[in-house]
């Protein structure tokens, strides 16, 4: 009984460790209206778009080089702590301290 109460401790301590990398990956889903907005934003302060090396894929979670200028949105609270880039017609928010997109609206 000893051990079954042991495996079961081990068990609750390694859920407890793994649940920060599961936070480490960051996604933002904004609803339709809060899309168009940050469509409406990108529409009128046109940024020049961006082509991404060979090595990076353009998906939620990849990791933008440094040499992508991000570029700031305000006015929209939702969204203003991410900057954006526009690549292949699509705006990719992006979390500036990681660089990472977590979020690709169409």
């Amino acid at each position: 009984m000893k051990s079954g109460k042991s495996m079961i401790a081990a068990m609750l301590l390694l859920a407890g460790t793994a649940a920060p990398a599961f936070a480490q990956t960051t996604t933002v889903v904004l609803p339709p209206e809060k899309q168009t907005v940050v469509k409406e934003y990108v529409t009128k302060h046109s940024v020049a778009p961006v082509t991404l090396p060979g090595s990076v894929e353009l998906e939620v979670g990849a990791t933008l080089p440094a040499e992508v200028e991000l570029h700031t949105i305000e006015g929209v609270p939702e969204v203003s702590e991410y900057r954006y880039v526009i690549v292949d017609g699509r705006t990719v928010l992006v979390e500036p301290g990681s660089r990472r997109i977590v979020q690709i609206i169409d």
